[in-house]
C-alpha cells in the first residue's frame, strides 16, 4: 500500500546491484530520476539524444552525488536504429528496471528519421521498440520494471485509430496529447502480456513540473512570445522537476505497486505527492490497446513476446 502524502526520495529503498536505464536523462525529469536512483546505490544508464549534453550530465550528477556509478548511453528515439543499437550495446546482461521518460512536447510538425510524426514517433515508438528489444534483460531480473511516463495532458485527446500518428490535420497539442494517450494503452497491453510474470509495467506523469520542455516547442520555431509566456507559468505555477519526478520515482521503486498502475501528484493531478492518478477511460480500452500494439510492432518492427519465460 501507498505510504501517507509524505512520500519522498528518502522512501526510495536501497538498490545496489541493479541496473536502470532512464531515457532522456540528460536534463529535467529524467537528470533527477536518474541522480536519485544512483543515490540509492542503482547503477545507471542516461541514454541521451545528445553524446555532449549527455556527458555533462554524467559529470554533473558524479559531481552531486560521488559514489554514483552511472554512464552515459547515446540513444535517439526518433531513429529505430540508434535504438537498435543502444539494446545490442548494452553491456548488461539483466536490466532490472527501464524508465521511459524521454519525450517532445507540441513541436513543430516534423518527422523522425523513419518517417514517423516526430511527438507519436518519439514519445511512444521509439519507447515501443526500446522496451521490446530490452525486454529479455528485463525478463532476467527479479522483480524488475518498466515505467512509462505520461501526462496529465493525455486527457485532451484519444488515439485515431485511422490516423495514430496524425498525419492528417496536424494540431500540435492533439499530437501530444495522443501519444501520451498511447504511452497509456501501451503500458495497458504491455500489464496483459506480462500475466504470470515478476515484470511490472507502470506509468506515472510529473503533473505540472517545470523543465524545459514546455518552452522547446515555440523556441524550435522562434515564436519568442509563446516561450517567454512558457517561461514564466512555469516561474508561477510548476511545482520543480525535483517533485515532479516524485511519481516515476515512486512507481520505480516503491513496494506494494500493482500492474498497470498509474501515478502522479496527489493535488488534482497537479503538484504534491504522489498518489494513484486519475486517467481517461479509453486509456484502458482492451481493444485500442491490442490494436496500438500491433500498429507499432508493424511500423517499428519490433513484435515482442512479452509473457515469462518458462522457469
Amino acid at each position: 500500500m501507498m505510504k501517507g502524502s509524505g512520500w519522498g526520495t528518502a522512501d526510495i529503498p536501497g538498490l545496489s546491484g541493479r541496473v536502470a536505464v532512464v531515457t532522456g536523462a540528460n536534463s529535467g525529469l529524467g537528470y533527477v530520476t536518474a541522480r536519485e536512483l544512483a543515490r540509492k546505490g542503482a547503477r545507471v544508464v542516461l541514454a541521451c539524444r545528445s553524446e555532449a549534453r549527455g556527458r555533462a550530465a554524467v559529470e554533473r550528477l558524479v559531481g552531486e552525488v560521488p559514489p554514483a556509478a552511472v554512464e552515459f548511453g547515446r540513444l535517439d528515439l526518433g531513429e529505430l536504429a540508434s535504438v537498435r543499437a543502444f539494446a545490442e550495446g548494452l553491456p548488461y546482461e539483466r536490466v532490472d528496471l527501464l524508465v521511459n521518460n524521454a519525450g517532445v512536447m507540441a513541436v513543430p510538425y516534423g518527422t523522425t528519421a523513419d518517417g514517423f510524426e516526430t511527438q507519436f514517433g518519439v514519445n511512444h515508438l521509439g519507447h515501443f521498440a526500446l522496451t521490446g528489444l530490452l525486454l529479455p534483460r528485463l525478463l532476467a531480473a527479479p522483480e524488475a520494471r518498466i515505467v512509462t511516463v505520461s501526462s496529465m495532458l493525455h486527457a485532451l485527446a484519444n488515439i485515431d485509430p485511422g490516423d495514430p500518428g496524425s498525419r492528417g490535420k496536424y494540431r500540435r497539442w492533439v499530437a501530444y496529447a495522443r501519444s501520451k494517450s498511447a504511452n497509456l494503452l501501451f503500458t495497458h497491453e504491455l500489464t496483459r502480456r506480462l500475466r504470470g510474470s515478476s515484470l511490472l509495467a507502470v506509468a506515472a506523469h510529473p503533473g505540472y513540473a517545470a523543465t524545459n520542455l514546455q518552452a522547446a516547442g515555440p523556441r524550435a520555431e522562434g515564436r519568442r512570445g509563446a516561450e517567454r509566456m512558457m517561461e514564466l507559468a512555469n516561474r508561477a505555477f510548476a511545482q520543480s522537476a525535483e517533485a515532479g519526478a516524485l511519481p516515476t520515482l515512486y512507481a520505480a521503486t516503491a513496494p506494494g505497486v500493482r500492474p498497470g498502475s498509474f501515478f502522479g501528484p496527489s493535488f488534482a493531478m497537479w503538484r504534491g505527492a504522489p498518489a494513484p492518478s486519475w486517467r481517461a477511460p479509453w486509456t484502458v480500452d482492451d481493444r485500442a490497446a491490442a490494436a496500438l500494439w500491433a500498429a507499432s510492432a508493424r511500423l517499428t518492427g519490433v513484435d515482442f513476446d512479452a509473457r515469462a519465460p518458462d522457469r
